[in-house]
Order: structure tokens, then sequence, then C-alpha cells
């Protein structure tokens, strides 16, 4: 039986999904298939490369360093309220070395979601040392108008999120007979469509394609989450989320909210850890 894991994305919301990740490396549960959105991946690589307290490093050290986000860099020449060049090149190539060759051996399934911006369609990529300007976490993390699209292969990407915000059913058919699924929203969340539609038909007039996977955004996120709990009665699925994400924000930036709630993450996935550990074998 194979197991994946599964990580929704949510910006600084996903401080939780980084305590999960570090209370599975300190009980040695590696899952080699992960599958995830936005920042649900962007951090998951350090769980896939088994870099235990490094995605804690980042909410420590460099959330509220100016370097990492803020309107000035939205304002730039990049117009991206995240500094990528920043969180994808200085950070893993000096601040906190990415560690490639424990990632080549453990991690080679691991992958991300992407929306190409002309068909609104997910689309799921592999993340490989070949992509060393990290491309596709770059184009996963890309929220709309916060962000630029992504060019690769001579499409334009931007966040996952989009198109697939819950993406167990990749994972289930390419591979996994079952999924752990850590989510950044409660358990009974239910998405609301999307304010910023009108802003998104201005700024997105081009692609008509993705404007309507906005549109029906809300749709999609709350189907899944009605297919989630059937795969949990079926035994096939096991959901992680928090109790409260306390009203945290996209892009909420102090490390003195985030840390307690990456601790909310990795003290109760201890508390179920025999509950994985069953669940996986």
């Amino acid at each position: 039986m194979k197991t994946g894991i599964i990580f929704e994305g949510g910006a600084s919301r996903t401080a939780y999904s980084c305590g999960v990740m570090d209370c599975l490396l300190d009980n040695e549960i590696y899952i080699d298939y992960v599958l995830g959105v936005s920042a649900g991946i962007a951090y998951g690589v350090s769980y896939s490369s088994r870099q235990k307290g490094r995605n804690y490093a980042i909410f420590e050290k460099f959330v509220e360093d100016p370097r990492y986000m803020g309107i000035k860099h939205f304002l730039g020449k990049k117009r991206s309220y995240y500094n990528l060049d920043f969180i994808y090149g200085e950070m893993p190539d000096k601040y906190l070395p990415f560690n490639w060759d424990a990632y080549m051996k453990y991690g080679m399934t691991s992958y991300a979601v992407i929306t190409n911006i002309n068909t609104g369609l997910p689309e799921y990529y592999r993340i490989d040392k070949v992509d060393k300007n990290w491309k596709i976490l770059r184009a996963t993390s890309s929220l709309p108008i916060l962000f630029q699209p992504v060019e690769i292969n001579g499409n334009l990407y931007l966040d996952g999120g989009i198109s697939d915000s819950i993406p167990f059913e990749y994972a289930l058919n390419n591979g996994c007979d079952k999924v752990i699924v850590v989510l950044t929203r409660e358990r009974d969340f239910v998405k609301k469509k999307e304010s910023i539609i009108p802003l998104i038909k201005i700024a997105y007039k081009k692609y008509p394609k993705l404007i309507e996977a906005m549109e029906n955004r809300h749709i999609m996120y709350n189907n899944e989450l009605e297919k989630l709990r059937k795969l949990e009665k079926e035994g096939k699925a096991l959901v992680i989320a928090p109790a409260n994400t306390h009203n945290i924000g996209r892009t909420e930036r102090k490390s003195s909210i985030l840390l307690p709630y990456f601790k909310e993450g990795y003290d109760f996935t201890s508390t179920i850890i025999n509950e994985i550990k069953s669940f996986i074998e």
C-alpha cells in the first residue's frame, strides 16, 4: 500500500503544516510521495529533504526581514509582494542551505500543482534539481494580483490553488492507495466566492479561462472537501487540520504569531502519531 501526503497552500497559514512536518520527521515518518500547492509544497520540500527545523528557522528569522516580503517589492520592478529572488535564491543558497543531496536521495517523488493561465487548468510537475531557479515553486506560489505569472516552457503559470486547491485526487489516480492531507483551514471551513473577482476580470481580461477558474474556485474547493470527507469514512484519507486558524492572514509576518501556530501543528500531530503510523501500515 502506497501512501501520499498532500499539503494545502495558505501562505503564512502554512506555519501550521510546517509544525506537522517537523513532528513527522521527529517520529521518523517519511512519506516519499509528496504533493503540494503553493506554500504547502514550497515548505514541503524541506520535509522531503528531511531538514527538520529549516522551516521553523524561516518563520523565526526571516518572515519579518524586509527582504522577505512587503509592499516595496510589489511596487518594485518585479511587482511581487514576496521577494521571490530572496526566498528562492539567497535563502536556499546562502542563509538556509537546501540539502539537494538528501532531497535527490529521498524526495524525488515530490510534486507541485501550477495553474496554466491560458487554459485555467492544473498541471503537475515534479520538483527536480534541474530546476535550479525553483521556477515551479515560484509558479505554484504566485497568487493572482500579488505576483506576476511565471514562464515555464513557453507557458505562463500562477498559483496551483486556483485550479486544484487540495490535490489528493491526482495522488490517488497516480499510484497512491491512500493519502494524508494537511489542511490550512478548519475542517468545517466553507469557502466563499473570491471578493477580488472584479479586479481579476480587469487584470486578466486576456485570459478568460483563468477568470472562469477563479469564479468557480470556491465551488471546486468545497467539492474537494466533501470528497475528502467521504474518503475519510472509507479509510482512504487521514486529515490533519487546525482547530482554529486565529484569523491568521496569508501575508502575516509576525514571528510572535506564526511560531505558536507552528507549535500547534506540531503538538496536535504528536497526539495522533500512533494513528498516523497505523494508517500508513
